[in-house]
Parts: C-alpha cells; structure tokens; sequence
C-alpha cells in the first residue's frame, strides 16, 4: 500500500478535529454548551474544507448517518408519547406492592425493570422515568433513596451496552462500523449479563446496611390511575413489533430507523388523541443535532485521508497482538470513559479506529472492546454519562428540599460505590474477551 505524506489538508482537518474535542471534553470549564462547540467544529470543518479542497457541504450532507439520527429522534417520541399515559409509574408501583418491604427484592426488581427497559430506549430516558418515581416510593417507605437510585443507574448503563439502541455510543459504533441489531445483541449480550449479575450480587454487599433496615408500610394512596390504557397497551404492542423488526431488518431489507418509523407512525393512529406537536416538543433535538455535527466533523477528518495516514503508523503495533490491543483499548476507553461523558469520547475514538481499517486491518474485537470500554466505565464516576450526571442532579434535589445534604449523592459517594462496580465488569468482560476472543475477531457479517 502506498505510504501516505503529510499534506496541508491532512493538518487542517486534524487541527478542528482536535480544538473541537478539546472543547467539548472541557465544557465544564468555558461553560459553552457541547452542541454548541460541536456545531461550530463542523461549519469550520465545511468551510476550511472548501478553501483547501478536501470537503464541501455537499459532501457534509452525505457523511451524516440519518440512519442514527432518524432511529434516535424516532425512539425520543414514542417514549414521549408513553410517559404521559402513566403507564411506568403503574409499572413501578406494581414493582414496590410485589417487594413488600423487601430492600433488596424491591432494588432486584426496579433494576430488571429499568435494565429490560434500556434494552430499547437510551438509558438517559430510562432513568429520567424512574429516577422520580424511585425517589418516591423511597420516601413513602422512609429509607434512603440512595442504594436504588445508584443501582438505577448502574444497571440502566449496563443493560444499554447490549443493544444497538440501548445506549448512544452503540448507535455511533453501529454506524461507524456497519453492525447490526442482530450482531450487536449476539456479541455483547451475554458479556452484559454476566456484569449485570456482578453489580446486582456486589449492590448487596455495597448497601448491607441501608438494605437491612425495617421500612415503613408503603404508602402510596394518592397515586395516579393509568390515564391512557389504549395508548399505552398499543405502545407496548408497537415496541414487540418493533423488536422483531430489528431482529429481521435484514431480511426485510429495512434499515432499523424505518423499523421506528413504522413503529411510530402505527402508534399516532392507536392513540388518537395524541398531541403530535407536543410529542415532537420533548424529542431532544439538541443531542440529535451533536450526532449530525460530529458525524459531519468524522467524514471532513475522512475526505482529507488523515485517518489513513494515523492508521499506517498504528496498524503494525495493533497487527502485531491484536488480543492485547482489543483489551488495552477496552480498559483504556473505560478509564477515561469515567472521566468524562462517554459521547464524546466515543466519538473521539472511531476516526482514529476507522482510520485503521482503511489500512487493512481485521478491527472487529477494537469496535466490541471500545463499546464495552466506553459502556462499563460509564459507571466508574458521576460524570461516565449522562444518565448518571441525572441521577446525581435528582438526588441533590432532593437533599435540597429535605434540607439534610447526606440525601445528595456526592462525586466522592459515586466514586467509592461506582469504581468497584467499573472495576469488577471490566475484569468480567477481560475475561470473556481473552477466552471467546476468536468469536469476537470474526468480521462482521460473516
């Protein structure tokens, strides 16, 4: 293969690439918001490429994957169309009668709840649902809170690492390197299972003591019947069609975005009295539109050839003990996944995986080693990802309304609780990876 040179085009890509990493990694110190650093990384990605010849808005417009996007916007309004109808508050309430004042059955059950639930929509939505509600029950049973909006979080951002739409860095990773629902839940399903077994085991030791107090009888009398059944039954009838959907696309020939497509159009006719404009109103088009610039970001780096020329000085270290590279990417992507929001991170690290393959290089176990990096270091501080920074921001309500700050979940309870729960999945899907290793560096589709 011929050896790439350092040209002018390469060096003005990879300067926005990096200024516009740079500054959404460190949105906490400029304060300027990460779609906003995103939005401004891909216009002057657009307009250097046009002066120096590597990249135009035409181009721009094909780098984007709608598939991700329409897929995600699609999945935000079905869940907006859902929550209204009271459904999972019935669900969590059906949940705190069965645990009869069991703690540790009471966290057993609303951690399956929300880790089946984030199999199919985001983890961020999952415990934006039931973050309130657990907070509830906590309240109404007198115990602390704390021990189940953890396990909430933890088990939501373990459960999403299983599926292609579980969790945003799966549909950026899925995108990138052409995988499938199928595929996705073949490969990293029962490396999840096993880590949600551990972190469910370990909870139970982490919260002996707050697990072991006698609670007071469940009180929740005032709470609200199931206002819409039509519109919630025929939503949950849409999302087991929706599954099998996904698991035959291939044959259908169906991208998995016209999958939510059809799910969404059959669910507005279900529910008559949908509010269209106010469904539409709660799909989070800020976070849709950082997919679309850092979609547009990756293909000016790619249209420049500057991810070919980083992969042919990486490719020989990675061919050399492509085992030991898969393992290091995964601990690396979970160290600093834990530092900050696995998005952007994730993003940061598919041009430089793709720019590998370009070279030739079998980079399957790096895509299934970055997806369990980025997944299970989420857990290690209150920063991994956005549904933890949730948790923490709910929790630190709370503690303000109760004035009895010891209600809050610190960074350093989250790091102390959260670091062994990273610590132990990681070791778990090492170990899955270093013995099933041929199975995950089998290329895709094949």
């Amino acid at each position: 293969m011929e050896t790439l040179v350092w040209n002018t085009e390469m060096m003005v890509s990879a300067v926005v690439l990096v200024l516009t990493f740079v500054a959404i990694f460190t949105e906490g110190l400029h304060g300027i918001h990460r779609v906003k650093c995103g939005m401004a990384g891909a216009a002057i990605m657009i307009v250097a490429g046009q002066i120096f010849g590597f990249y135009n808005p035409e181009q721009a417009v094909h780098s984007i994957d709608w598939n991700v996007v329409f897929l995600l916007g699609g999945m935000m309004t079905i869940v907006a169309i859902m929550i209204p109808t009271g459904g999972f508050q019935q669900l969590a309430y059906a949940i705190a009668d069965y645990s009869k004042g069991r703690l540790f059955l009471l966290m057993a059950l609303m951690g399956t709840l929300v880790t089946v639930l984030s199999l199919l929509l985001d983890n961020v939505t999952t415990v934006v649902i039931f973050g309130p509600l657990i907070i509830l029950i906590c309240q109404s049973l007198r115990v602390s809170a704390i021990p189940f909006l953890l396990a909430a979080a933890l088990l939501s951002d373990t459960g999403g690492v299983a599926t292609l739409v579980g969790d945003p860095p799966n549909l950026m990773i899925g995108s990138a390197a052409g995988i499938g629902f199928n595929d996705f839940v073949l490969h990293m399903g029962a490396m999840v299972f096993v880590a949600w077994v551990i972190i469910l085991v370990f909870l139970r030791y982490l919260f002996k003591e707050e697990l072991s107090v006698t609670p007071h009888e469940l009180d929740l009398s005032d709470r609200e019947p199931l206002s819409d059944p039509k519109t919630w039954y025929g939503a949950l009838a849409v999302l087991g069609i929706m599954v099998i959907g996904f698991i035959m696309h291939g044959r259908l020939g169906w991208e998995p975005w016209f999958v939510t497509a059809v799910g969404l159009t059959a669910l507005v006719f279900i529910g008559k009295d949908i509010d269209m404009e106010e469904a539409f109103a709660h799909t989070e088009l800020a976070l849709l539109m950082f997919f679309i610039s850092l979609f547009i970001i990756v293909g000016g780096v790619e249209h420049s050839q500057f991810l070919e020329y980083l992969g042919q000085f990486i490719v020989p270290y990675v061919e050399s003990d492509l085992l030991t590279a898969t393992l290091m990417l995964m601990w690396i992507s979970a160290v600093l996944s834990a530092a900050i929001d696995n998005i952007p991170f994730t993003a940061a690290m598919i041009p430089i995986i793709l720019g590998m393959e370009s070279q030739g290089i079998n980079v399957t176990p790096l895509w299934w080693g970055l997806a369990a990096g980025v997944g299970m270091g989420g857990n290690g501080t209150h920063l991994g990802s956005t549904a933890n920074v949730f948790i923490v921001t709910i929790s630190e309500k709370m503690a303000k309304d109760a004035g009895d700050p010891s209600l809050a979940i610190t960074p350093g309870l989250w790091f102390r609780k959260g670091l062994p729960v990273m610590l132990l999945t990681l070791t778990s899907c090492t170990v899955i990876m270093y013995f099933f290793f041929d199975f995950f560096a089998k290329p895709i589709g094949t």
